[in-house]
């Protein structure tokens, strides 16, 4: 197979590059990527000589360019992970996100149609979402497959804009798509704006932990390299036209989850205990930041034989000392611009 990974250079995509690239050297991966801010090419320097891998840097909102690239490598899948992600940018700036996300996944879902006229069979676009699509859950449920969609932000708008596409190009045209709406991850490579490595920056450098509201959000949180785990089951086995929630059945409110990372990061940087949890500053909550999510990964469980790999506490200790190992990652990412945006967003009362 010839493998289109769009945004493969971000903190999902790099891994889902990088399981494709080693289990399957029969393969061709191709990752289209940006490189916009969030965009990395050092989290893929392990596997940017493999022989079966291609870089190309490019943007999906060039419709031109994804013609000219399915017209060279003929792909047989397309593994779609570009977007913008980040609710607090997406507020800023809401039409960056209508750009990458709907017009983006509209134009690979043209190029995909037009390429593959008449020969569906064995092809497939494997489109990747959000659990964010369904809103905000109250104390109790799940978010199953069938749950109403319900967005609250202009990124969650927008994802749940680009999954209505990519069914409609199924049930108008008969594109074989799957989808996958997935939720929160944490592990290596993730840019620091994010929750779970913000903190583990801010301690390490003694600054504060800014925790949103009153802390009592709720997020499921998944292990990043079951969630790749988790898309190459459905990319290969997954039925055409489904989609299948992905999660972690690891639901934390955001202050416990401080909590629990503060007393890892202190023991695992020899001080004492309760040093970070001093540094907890909480800011002023974000506008129409949900309370709750949770998924439902009965599914893809039943059907295809996945669940998380992980218990959170060792996945969480893996991902600070990956951190605390690759200060120099970490320091080239955190740029002023950042700086700057970081301090905007997360004000003090």
């Amino acid at each position: 197979m010839t493998i289109l990974i769009t945004g493969g250079a971000g903190f999902i995509g790099s891994h889902a590059v990088r399981l494709f690239v080693q289990r399957y050297p029969q393969y061709r991966i191709i990752n289209l990527d940006a490189l916009t801010y969030a965009g990395n090419l050092a989290n893929l320097r392990d596997v940017e000589q493999a022989p079966n891998y291609t870089f190309v840097r490019g943007d999906i909102r060039d419709a031109a360019l994804l013609d000219r690239l399915f017209e060279e490598y003929r792909f047989d899948a397309v593994i779609h992970l570009a977007a913008e992600s980040h609710v607090d940018r997406s507020i800023d700036n809401p039409l960056a996100f209508v750009e990458t996300n709907v017009l983006g996944t509209v134009n690979l879902l043209n190029a995909a149609r037009k390429h593959w006229a008449g020969r569906f069979e064995g092809r497939r676009f494997y489109h990747i979402s959000t659990d964010e699509v369904y809103g905000s859950l109250g104390s109790e449920g799940y978010f199953t497959e069938e749950t109403p969609y319900d967005p609250r932000s202009p990124y969650s708008a927008s994802k749940a804009a680009s999954d209505h596409f990519v069914r409609a190009y199924f049930h108008t045209y008969g594109l074989p798509v799957v989808l996958s709406n997935c939720s929160n991850n944490y592990g290596p490579y993730q840019f620091p704006e994010k929750l779970i490595p913000l903190m583990i920056n801010n301690i390490r450098e003694g600054r504060p932990l800014p925790v949103y509201g009153d802390g009592r959000n709720v997020r499921d949180w998944l292990w990043v390299i079951d969630h790749a785990e988790a898309m190459d089951a459905i990319l290969h086995r997954g039925r055409v036209g489904e989609t299948y929630n992905i999660g972690g059945h690891n639901e934390w409110a955001n202050i416990d989850l401080v909590y629990l990372l503060c007393d890892l990061a202190d023991e695992l940087l020899g001080r004492p205990a309760g040093t970070a949890r001093q540094l907890i500053t909480f800011v002023k909550d974000r506008p129409g930041h949900d309370r709750r999510y949770a998924i439902d990964a009965s599914k893809i469980r039943r059907e295809l034989g996945w669940q998380p790999s992980i218990a959170f506490e060792e996945g969480l200790r893996k991902t600070i000392q990956w951190y605390l190992d690759n200060t120099e990652w970490l320091q080239q990412v955190v740029s002023g611009e950042y700086r700057a945006y970081y301090e905007k967003h997360y004000e003090q009362h």
